[in-house]
C-alpha cells in the first residue's frame, strides 16, 4: 500500500454516528484550512476528542470543500470531506497519549506518511517502540496564526519563506493584517479588491492563500497593479468578495508624485476627508451584500495639533456600512520610533503614535441604508471576581 500524507479530523459523542453513518467529516472555519489541503486518495483518521479514541482507516472520497451535505449539523460544521472504508473500522484508545509521543496534534494540517504508516500499524494491532522509531518532524507551518482580539502586534512586516510587498515602501501594510482578514472573512477562490495597493502586499498574500484578487494604485509599482483612482474604479457592481485598503492618512508620506494622490492633501482639510468618501462610496458600489471592508487608518500629531483621522474616517464609513469591529494595531516600525523621538515626546509632553485603527465593516444586505435604529434586550452573564 503506498503511503500518503494524512489528516485527521475531530468529532465528538454527538457528531460521531453522523460522521459514519453520512461518511461524512467535517469541521468550522477554524480547521478551514486543513479541509482544503485534503485530496481524494489521502489517508484520513477520526478522532473521538469525548472517548479519546481514534478511528480508521478511511479515505478522502473527494477532495475537501464546503458544504459537500450542507444539511448535515445543521451547517455548523460546514468544511467537509466525503469518505469511504476499506473493511472493518478499527480503533485505538488514549490517543492524545499516543499522539503527544507522536509530537502532532489533530489540529495539524497534514500529518506525514510515516505518521500515517504507525497510525495504521497501532489500527492493525501492533506495538509501536516509540523510544526507538525514527519520527520526523511535521513541516513546519509558517503562517501566522488568527487573532482572538482587538489588540494586533506584529513584530515585523512580513512572514513566511517569501516576501509579502516591500518592506522599504512608504507605509507598507503588515502582511499579517491581510492574512487574518481574508482567512476570517473570505474563501479560497473568493475575489479580494486592494484599490490603493501600493506595494502589493494584498496580491502576495492572496496568491498564497488562494484568493483571487484585483489590486488598482494610482501609481502602480510592479505590473500586476492595474493603474486606477481609488474614486472610479473600473470594476462591475457588486461582485467583490472583500476589501481591503491602507489610506493615506494625511500628506505626511510622499508615496509618489502623481498630482492626483489623496496623500497630498493635509488631514487638517475637510477636502481629505471627502475625497476619501468618494473611495467609500466606490467601495459600497463594488462590494456584494453582507461582504467585508477593512479600512487601515492612522492619527496624526504634528506641530502641537492632535487629528483624531480614524474617528474621522469611521464616521464616514458609517454612512455606508455597518460596523463589525475595531482592531488596534500595534505600530513597531516608524521612522519615530527611536531614542531620539521618544525623548522628545517626554520632554516637550506629547505622545508618539502607538497604534493604527483598522475598521472592519459590512455592507448591509439590504439595498437601501437603513438609518432606522434596532433595540435589543441583551441577557449579561454576571461573572464574580475571585
Amino acid at each position: 500500500m503506498e503511503m500518503k500524507k494524512g489528516c485527521i479530523f475531530a468529532c465528538t459523542d454527538k457528531s460521531f454516528n453522523d460522521c459514519i453513518k453520512h461518511k461524512v467529516f467535517g469541521t468550522n472555519k477554524l480547521y478551514s484550512e486543513k479541509v482544503f489541503k485534503v485530496k481524494k486518495g489521502d489517508f484520513l483518521f477520526l478522532i473521538n476528542i469525548d472517548t479519546d479514541i481514534l478511528y480508521g482507516p478511511f479515505f478522502a472520497e473527494s477532495d475537501g470543500g464546503k458544504n459537500l451535505v450542507p444539511q448535515l449539523w445543521n451547517g455548523k460544521y460546514p468544511y467537509q470531506v466525503l469518505v469511504s472504508q476499506n473493511g472493518e473500522i478499527k480503533s485505538v484508545e488514549k490517543i492524545s497519549a499516543i499522539l503527544k509521543k507522536l509530537k502532532i496534534s489533530w489540529k495539524e494540517n497534514t500529518i506525514s506518511e510515516k505518521v500515517v504508516d504507525i497510525l495504521i500499524k497501532m489500527l492493525n494491532g501492533e506495538i509501536i517502540d516509540f523510544e526507538n522509531t525514527s519520527i520526523p518532524a511535521n513541516e513546519e507551518d509558517d503562517k501566522p496564526k488568527l487573532e482572538s482580539t482587538t489588540l494586533w502586534d506584529y513584530p515585523k512586516q512580513s512572514y513566511g519563506k517569501t516576501p509579502k510587498g516591500n518592506n522599504k515602501y512608504p507605509g507598507v501594510t503588515p502582511a499579517f493584517i491581510i492574512y487574518n482578514l481574508i482567512k476570517r472573512y473570505t474563501e479560497p477562490g473568493d475575489l479580494v479588491l486592494d484599490p490603493m495597493a501600493g506595494s502589493g502586499t494584498t496580491i502576495d498574500v492572496c496568491k498564497e492563500e488562494g484568493r483571487r484578487f484585483i489590486a488598482f494604485d494610482i501609481a502602480p509599482t510592479r505590473p500586476d497593479i492595474i493603474q486606477s483612482d481609488a474614486r472610479s474604479l473600473p470594476v462591475k457592481d457588486e461582485i467583490i468578495d472583500m476589501i481591503f485598503i491602507d489610506s493615506p492618512y494625511g500628506d505626511n508620506i510622499h508615496y509618489n508624485d502623481h498630482p492626483l494622490n489623496i496623500g497630498k492633501i493635509s488631514a487638517e482639510k475637510e477636502q481629505f476627508y471627502y475625497e476619501l468618501e468618494k473611495v467609500m462610496c466606490e467601495c459600497y458600489r463594488v462590494l456584494k451584500p453582507g461582504k467585508i471592508i477593512a479600512w487601515l487608518i492612522g492619527d496624526q500629531w504634528v506641530k502641537k495639533k492632535f487629528t483624531p483621522v480614524g474617528f474621522k474616517v469611521f464616521e464616514r464609513l458609517c454612512k455606508f456600512f455597518e460596523p463589525v469591529d475595531i482592531i488596534a494595531v500595534a505600530r513597531r516600525n516608524q521612522t519615530s520610533n527611536t531614542g531620539i523621538w521618544h525623548n522628545r515626546a517626554l520632554k516637550f509632553n506629547f505622545y508618539l503614535r502607538g497604534f493604527k485603527y483598522l475598521h472592519i465593516m459590512r455592507k448591509p444586505e439590504s439595498n437601501t441604508r437603513s438609518t432606522k435604529k434596532s433595540h435589543r434586550k441583551i441577557n449579561w452573564t454576571m461573572y464574580e471576581r475571585k
